[in-house]
């Protein structure tokens, strides 16, 4: 192979001619683009570079490395560079290196939107957002009165595995946070009923409280951080892999089928699971009674069952039926709505659990204004 060489002429003052010859791969340690710049630097005056490659016997991308670097050193001198003589080849490499270039420096601008059109969209977008959900609420209905008639589509042995995965499986994470929820609560009522000598009535307030507020709601947001969003992920994803589709083709009601028995399930695991909460929780206030009030089990078993009444545990458990009612329907839904790719998944989970959260507290503060309207 011929060694890579670099001669330069120059007749022109303004006018550089360089000249390319031999074998210019990587085996031959050609030139670099820096003896360019060093002949640049010796020349001020020079306003052009004419390359040359009649004598070019063989190249690979160490000539397009060269050529790069002279092309940049060109345009940092501003002076032109002529090409007309280079290989066809090396011309439409050039070019495509130059287009890509150009494509990775122009940064994407995002249009400018007005407030007016953004505040439309917006207003549009959940007015579509109520329609999809008023269908979706239309189908469960109709779903159920097929259930009351006995004719829905549904396997028994798929609404027995809901109910031990939203059931018993849930009962550890249900123990660990009734019992802080139970631990916190009475120590924080336990520092100011001290002052008072009234300390009694840690039991009271640790009683009432988990029954009829804290446990449905802590229950339900952890099986809609747990269950509701693992329906939602099931659901889309099975979207995303045309099951539903296919279900439907085959004439079988995916409402039925996917949706029917996780909702049957939540509904009848959230009153169990809300008593064993209340349970937990009052263990916890039991623990600081004990260990900080001096207090007896027996002296606090009995305040409690003084002041825990049968309306209160009736009111935690409708809580807790409606609150698992609203997290199946909000995970399925947004499982049924969601798009046809793996991001749209991860989405379809996240708006599950954000709309069964936000669900549950519009219907716990619903539930408290109807039960102090009735005196309940």
């Amino acid at each position: 192979m011929d060694p890579a060489a670099l001669a330069f002429a120059q007749e022109d003052p303004e006018a550089l001619a360089v000249s390319l010859s031999g074998d210019w791969r990587r085996a031959n340690n050609p030139p670099e683009a820096s003896a360019v710049e060093e002949r640049l630097a010796n020349s001020p005056q020079v306003r052009r570079i004419v390359l040359s490659t009649e004598s070019l016997t063989g190249w690979d991308s160490m000539l397009l490395t060269f050529l790069i670097g002279v092309r940049s050193l060109a345009s940092r001198n501003n002076v032109t560079v002529h090409e007309m003589n280079l290989p066809e080849g090396v011309k439409r490499l050039l070019a495509l290196a130059s287009a890509t270039r150009e494509r990775t420096l122009v940064k994407p601008t995002a249009p400018r939107v007005p407030i007016v059109e953004r505040v439309g969209e917006s207003a549009l977008a959940f007015w579509r957002s109520l329609l999809d959900m008023t269908d979706f609420l239309g189908h469960i209905v109709v779903a159920l009165v097929r259930l009351v008639r006995g004719t829905a589509a549904f396997r028994r042995s798929d609404l027995l595995l809901v109910v031990q995965q939203c059931g018993a499986q849930a009962l550890p994470i249900v123990s660990l946070i009734s019992i802080l929820i139970g631990l916190i609560l009475a120590f924080i009522a336990a520092i100011q009923l001290k002052l008072f000598g009234a300390q009694i009535f840690v039991a009271s307030i640790v009683g009432v409280g988990m029954v009829r507020a804290l446990a449905p709601i802590m229950t339900a947001i952890i099986l809609a951080g747990r269950t509701g969003a693992s329906f939602a992920a099931q659901l889309g994803t099975m979207q995303v892999n045309e099951e539903i589709d296919a279900l439907r083709t085959l004439g079988i009601s995916p409402m039925e089928f996917l949706v029917l028995p996780r909702m049957l399930a939540l509904f009848l695991m959230m009153p169990l699971l809300c008593l064993y909460a209340d349970f937990m929780g009052m263990l916890g206030g039991l623990m600081i009674g004990a260990s900080m009030l001096d207090l007896t089990v027996m002296q606090y078993c009995t305040k409690t069952r003084e002041s825990v009444q049968l309306n209160d545990v009736w009111v935690g458990l409708i809580s807790a039926a409606v609150f698992g009612v609203l997290v199946a329907l909000s995970g399925c839904m947004r499982g049924m709505q969601c798009g046809r790719s793996a991001a749209a998944v991860g989405d379809a989970t996240t708006s599950a659990v954000v709309t069964s959260i936000v669900s549950i507290v519009v219907a716990m503060a619903v539930i408290t204004a109807v039960c102090h309207v009735l005196d309940v």
